[in-house]
């Protein structure tokens, strides 16, 4: 049986969760505040559970809270987005690297079926149930490298690069693009070819963050000079 301070810890992070989603898929904008009466009005609980939530979220990168103004839906920037996929890149990359040395004929099955129905909501344009399944490969891979440090440390970044990878595949050029890397990795792994794995899944997410960094540069400049994510 759970502690009262067990289950608004459990609550908090129910509601972190539900607010994540929203932010990562759109539904809140940078910039926009996050109120606490509302929410809690929303979501029928109580306003304690909600600021708890906005604190995970704010140690996330996707909100900060300050004094006078509340919690605010945190912008993101055109060159953040290069830095922040530079380094997912290389993490993903790795996590791709080591599952392919060791993948299992259970673990392939799954991660078949798993791109079996990522392909199946991106022919049908479920764009949301798409990032959700992709969402569910990224997540497969790393935790299949069975790098503990690989995965601690994707885990404090990946709030914003889910935010960033959601704005990317908005894109239908890079949403194409992106489902024949995802074809050439499944490749990788059903030859058990570990440096093709890794080859491609920075190449995966490096054009999502380059993707991503003009998409946020075109937001911010509609003149359309726009940022070079070259430089």
């Amino acid at each position: 049986m759970q502690t009262p301070s067990e289950t608004s810890k459990a609550t908090a992070e129910r509601i972190a969760a539900i607010l994540r989603d929203r932010i990562v898929k759109g539904e809140f904008a940078p910039l926009d505040r996050l109120v606490e009466r509302r929410l809690s009005a929303e979501l029928d609980v109580s306003r304690t559970p909600v600021r708890e939530a906005l604190k995970l979220l704010e140690a996330d990168g996707l909100v900060e809270i300050t004094l006078h103004r509340g919690a605010l839906v945190s912008m993101f920037g055109p060159e953040e987005a290069v830095h922040l996929f530079d380094v997912i890149s290389s993490l993903e990359s790795l996590a791709a690297q080591r599952l392919a040395e060791t993948i299992t004929t259970d673990g392939l099955h799954r991660l078949e079926e798993l791109h079996g129905t990522m392909l199946d909501q991106f022919r049908s344009d479920r764009i949301s149930d798409y990032f959700d399944t992709n969402t569910l490969i990224h997540d497969f891979i790393v935790t299949g490298s069975g790098n503990p440090i690989v995965i601690e440390t994707h885990r404090r970044l990946i709030a914003r690069a889910r935010r960033g990878r959601f704005m990317a595949i908005m894109n239908r050029d890079r949403l194409e693009q992106a489902v024949g890397e995802h074809e050439t990795l499944m490749q990788a792994f059903r030859s058990r070819d570990p440096d093709k794995a890794a080859e491609i899944w920075k190449i995966h997410l490096r054009h999502t963050g380059e993707t991503l960094a003009e998409v946020l540069s075109r937001q911010s400049d509609p003149s359309g000079a726009g940022f070079d994510p070259a430089h």
